[in-house]
């Protein structure tokens, strides 16, 4: 404990916003870029750098890619905000009674649903963390709220092995390996990728689902051994309510928006054009962005059986990606620099020199876990990091999937240690970084054990 309150200390004295963070990241890559890489023959390099940066920043394709990322997280939030949704975890927890349990509940169908997608999964954790503390209330058992809470942020460290994962789903999309490393590397080595990368080789992988497996096992289980000797905290909160509207018949066109015949009507309607769509892709088990985004609007209107319950519930979940919205950008300029610059290609070469077709997936993992520490966005880092894992892997001869997996492994890892996604959480449930981060820091470490020992028997 006395480790993790100094680390969260050290957080707090030393690590600025999200947002300055991208800005320093921009600065240091710059500065980097101007002194290791070689500039025009005639021209002022640093003017050059410049203008890679912001061709970067305003990249058509990057910027599809960072929306697709900002509905993953919104269009999950408000499914959550569904009342069909707060009733089953009302329900779920009313099987509740002590600490022990909680934790098993709250961990074990937050990873569930984390699998399925991300945003869904945090928020989920968070509302049934506080459902559980309401329950205490209520029913007057005791619990460690800290680490119920902490439960509730696990699907955090599962989220990118698993459906909505950034880097699994781009390069299930056809032609996203190849433009994404158009001008990058070597022209012949690149001529080897292959157009897509469905999930059966990445998230759906007997390798990768055996990892899920072990976690969802033993997640739930060392979050029990610690609550058996964990003290009660106390607990004093209001009924946290789902999002919903007036439910008044309304005059003249505000009938359509509280229409339940024009809402589930119009999301039944997604959902057929979801089946006849994509339902080849599915039977290949590709899954894209598009997919899962159109999916979830189709499911959130038919939940919130509305237009108006619908659109309260967006105004709510869009509070969550604001961060996003304006970070995306900023670390697609800094994939510029080090794209159009040579960057990638040297760091590349560097794991190249010290790593072989064993170590790089390893090296990858922790430096992925490094670098999300500072960058902490699945998408954000995909596209920095990205095009140095895959052009390393064909260098070395390291199959796709598994440099991909263990890119992803690393930048879901060590959000257990940077509490930037556990804000919505926080917010949600009342507790603050400190209270959870000694109970994360313990899944991290289970975690980094199950992740190496994955990706060595892949």
């Amino acid at each position: 404990m006395n480790l993790t309150r100094s680390i969260e200390t050290l957080f707090k004295r030393y690590l600025p916003s999200p947002f300055a963070i991208a800005i320093l990241l921009t600065l240091i890559t710059l500065f980097m870029a101007l002194f290791f890489t070689e500039g025009p023959a005639q021209g002022n390099h640093f003017l050059e750098l410049l203008s890679y940066w912001e061709h970067g920043i305003w990249s058509e394709s990057l910027l599809v890619f960072a929306y697709q990322m900002m509905l993953i997280l919104v269009l999950g939030h408000i499914l959550v905000l569904s009342a069909p949704m707060n009733r089953l975890i009302t329900r779920l927890t009313g099987w509740v009674s002590n600490t022990q349990n909680a934790v098993v509940l709250v961990s074990f169908t937050t990873l569930l649903v984390s699998f399925f997608n991300w945003g869904l999964g945090l928020i989920f954790g968070a509302i049934m963390a506080r459902k559980v503390a309401e329950a205490a209330q209520e029913r007057g058992f005791s619990i460690n709220y800290p680490l119920v809470g902490a439960s509730g942020y696990v699907g955090l460290m599962i989220w990118h092995g698993g459906i909505s994962g950034s880097a699994p789903s781009k390069v299930s999309e056809s032609g996203h390996l190849t433009g994404f490393m158009s001008g990058i590397g070597d022209g012949v080595l690149n001529a080897q990728l292959p157009d897509l990368i469905p999930y059966s080789e990445t998230v759906f992988s007997t390798q990768n689902l055996l990892v899920f497996a072990l976690l969802l096992i033993l997640i739930p289980l060392l979050l029990k051994r610690i609550a058996k000797n964990s003290p009660s905290t106390p607990i004093d909160l209001p009924a946290y309510r789902e999002s919903s509207g007036e439910q008044t018949s309304g005059q003249g066109a505000e009938r359509i928006d509280r229409s339940r015949i024009f809402g589930i009507g119009f999301g039944v309607l997604i959902l057929i054009a979801f089946v006849y769509q994509y339902h080849e892709a599915l039977s290949q088990l590709i899954v894209t962005p598009n997919m899962l985004n159109f999916l979830m609007l189709g499911m959130a209107l038919i939940l919130h059986g509305n237009f108006i319950n619908f659109l309260n519930a967006v105004e709510e979940a869009i509070k969550g990606a604001s961060g996003i919205l304006i970070q995306f950008p900023l670390y697609f300029g800094i994939m510029g620099i080090m794209k159009d610059s040579g960057m990638v290609v040297e760091i590349s070469q560097f794991f190249v020199s010290i790593s072989n077709e064993t170590t790089l997936p390893l090296f990858t993992f922790l430096s992925a876990g490094l670098v999300n520490i500072f960058v902490p966005s699945g998408g954000g880092q995909w596209a920095v990091q990205g095009p140095i894992v895959v052009e390393s892997a064909l260098q070395l001869g390291v199959p796709l999937p598994k440099a991909i997996m263990a890119l992803a492994y690393g930048d879901q890892l060590t959000n257990m240690l940077q509490p930037f996604w556990a804000l919505p959480l926080l917010g949600i449930t009342k507790l603050k970084a400190r209270e959870i981060l000694p109970y994360t820091l313990m899944v991290m470490l289970l975690g980094a054990i199950v992740f190496i020992l994955g990706l060595l028997m892949w």
